[in-house]
């Protein structure tokens, strides 16, 4: 099937926007060295996109929370609660993708990963990056754009309710999604290749971190206080 004109337009326009953005937070950093420079920019294009979609929680919690006292309360539940609540789950969980991986916070085996020098920790992810995560995330560009276009063609509605609403915008998110995962992937991969050359993981955008880590870095802090 041949790509909808009007959904290639606004796909194509959602990556150039986006890359976009990511030069013109280069060129606004004050460091010397353009390839940090560039790598934080993808990392702080992808945290705010993250960070966007993480307010579909709030929608999601108003919405769930309408339907519980509709259902009830009023006893006159609604037909569009469902559809609402999986698409901004939905998007919620892809828009935190690129998020999770500039912040390097997907699931690892942790207990085994932090034991590691940061040399060995780059080869394997180097490796896994390669054979496992850029084959997944092209696959789901691939099969995302087939469902999104095929969507657009029939401007497809939801079946799973008598509100019937539109799902090709959400569906449009994971050919768009894909595509930003496969740009903070090649930045990742600029990342390990740096950590292999120099023997240091290169610096992150700062941001909070998981608790887990702070503890971690307060038990180290006062290690070495108590050995000096």
């Amino acid at each position: 099937m041949a790509p909808n004109p009007l959904f290639l337009s606004l796909l194509l326009g959602a990556y150039a926007l986006t890359i976009a953005a990511i030069l013109v937070v280069m060129f606004r950093r004050t460091t010397k060295d353009r390839l940090m420079a560039l790598l934080l920019s993808v990392d702080e294009v992808s945290t705010f996109i993250g960070k966007a979609g993480a307010w579909a929680i709030v929608a999601l919690t108003l919405a769930i929370c309408y339907e519980v006292f509709a259902r009830y309360i009023l006893q006159s539940p609604t037909s569009w609660a469902f559809d609402v609540s999986y698409m901004l789950y939905g998007v919620l969980f892809l828009l935190a993708g690129p998020y999770a991986l500039a912040r390097n916070g997907h699931v690892r085996g942790d207990f085994l990963y932090r034991e590691w020098k940061p040399v060995t920790q780059a080869r394997l992810d180097l490796v896994l990056y390669f054979v496992f995560f850029f084959p997944g995330i092209l696959a789901i560009c691939y099969a995302g754009f087939t469902f999104a276009n095929f969507s657009w063609f029939i401007f497809e509605r939801s079946a799973n309710s008598p509100n019937g609403p539109y799902v090709f915008p959400f569906k449009s998110l994971i050919p768009l999604v894909g595509g930003l995962m496969v740009i903070q992937g090649a930045s990742e991969v600029v990342r390990c290749v740096l950590c292999l050359r120099t023997g240091e993981w290169p610096q992150r955008l700062h941001d909070v971190e998981e608790t887990e880590k702070i503890i971690l870095e307060q038990a180290e802090a006062a290690k070495a206080k108590g050995a000096a």
